[in-house]
């Protein structure tokens, strides 16, 4: 894809956070023209998509404005890959999606192929000689589908601990020699399979949760001390609005340290508070927060070299999509992604455009 030329992004964008300018106590709506996101950063701004909503008008228009690329949501997970207990795969939907993101110019990025949360029934069937040769299967046969289509994949996600204090145990690891030997191995399929995509370690809490972040970091140097074809860092940042001034851009500068690309792979930023009741905080106070909070992640991610920068990418487009406004876990009212339910700038979107400009 080509990008616009970066000394007109920075006009654009240093422009449009004028334009936006708030205190840090009270961000106003958004006023003015709403720019193409896609048009002023310097890196892909994507976000992920069930391919039901390709029939959505309104979201194909909103995405094919704002996006340089698209995540498969859910439909290239296993859980929707491998539905049969005879070891059968279904590639209809994530196929619709991969064709959309050719036929609109947009990159394609790939989640997930291995997760500690999704354990197919058919692997419960094999003796340890099938199962081996199966999960090896499995990797090369999604990965190798959508080979020279996918920029990158999201070879294993979450294999930290809920806490950080060390990795999960799962099915793979029981199966498959330990927590390090399931990684290394996925990697090394999915490398064989598609030599030509960024192969990503992607988890969650990674900037809210400093231990969980340190023994992500460690992981990742554990990996590329075993010689995983480790291509790049996944960094969820579902972020918690109440965090610390400084924490999000201190875990972006040490992963930085590894000099691979880093992805911001599933960014929202709720504005509710989950049980910790009542919440007392106003409307106006979360805001800011969610202002505040995006606007140094942006600004931590444009520090990187241009190199590092894979994308940001995030998980909705507009708020009525994301996986945190369904039921039970909440009645319809959280704004906690750039665009509203009716495809407007939210608080975030003024956020993410002023850490353009910073």
């Amino acid at each position: 894809m080509t990008r616009a030329d970066p000394s007109r992004r920075l006009v654009l964008a240093s422009g449009l956070a004028l334009a936006a300018c708030r205190s840090e106590a009270q961000p106003a709506p958004w006023t003015g023209p709403v720019p193409a996101l896609k048009d002023i950063a310097p890196f892909p701004v994507g976000a992920c998509v069930p391919s039901a909503y390709l029939d959505d008008p309104s979201w194909v228009e909103l995405a094919r404005r704002q996006l340089d690329q698209i995540t498969p949501e859910w439909e290239l997970k296993m859980e929707y890959v491998l539905q049969s207990n005879r070891g059968d795969y279904r590639f209809d939907a994530p196929d619709r999606i991969a064709d959309f993101a050719r036929d609109n110019g947009l990159g394609l990025h790939g989640h997930a192929l291995i997760w500690y949360a999704q354990e197919a029934p058919y692997f419960m069937t094999l003796d340890p000689k099938r199962f081996a040769g199966e999960y090896d299967r499995y990797i090369r046969e999604v990965a190798g589908r959508y080979a020279g289509r996918m920029i990158g994949w999201d070879v294993v996600n979450e294999a930290v601990a809920e806490d950080g204090n060390g990795l999960r145990d799962c099915l793979w690891s029981e199966r498959l020699g330990g927590q390090e030997a399931y990684i290394v191995r996925a990697f090394e399929q999915a490398k064989a399979a598609d030599p030509n995509a960024v192969l990503f370690l992607n988890d969650y809490n990674l900037e809210n949760n400093p231990t969980k972040g340190a023994t992500y970091l460690r992981l990742v140097e554990r990996l590329l001390t075993l010689g995983a074809p480790l291509g790049g860092l996944g960094v969820q940042s579902h972020l918690d609005i109440e965090i610390a001034d400084g924490q999000i851009r201190n875990f972006i500068r040490e992963a930085a340290r590894f000099g691979l690309p880093i992805h911001i792979s599933e960014l929202d930023a709720t504005q509710r508070r989950e049980g910790r009741l009542p919440d007392t905080r106003s409307l106006k106070h979360k805001r800011a927060r969610q202002h505040a909070v995006t606007r140094e992640l942006v600004q931590a991610y444009m520090e990187l070299p241009a190199a590092q920068q894979y994308g940001i990418t995030t998980w909705a487009l507009r708020d009525r999509d994301s996986w945190l406004r369904r039921p039970p876990r909440d009645d319809g009212r959280d704004s906690l992604v750039l665009f509203d339910d009716w495809g407007q700038p939210t608080a975030m979107f003024a956020g993410f455009v002023e850490g353009l400009s910073a």
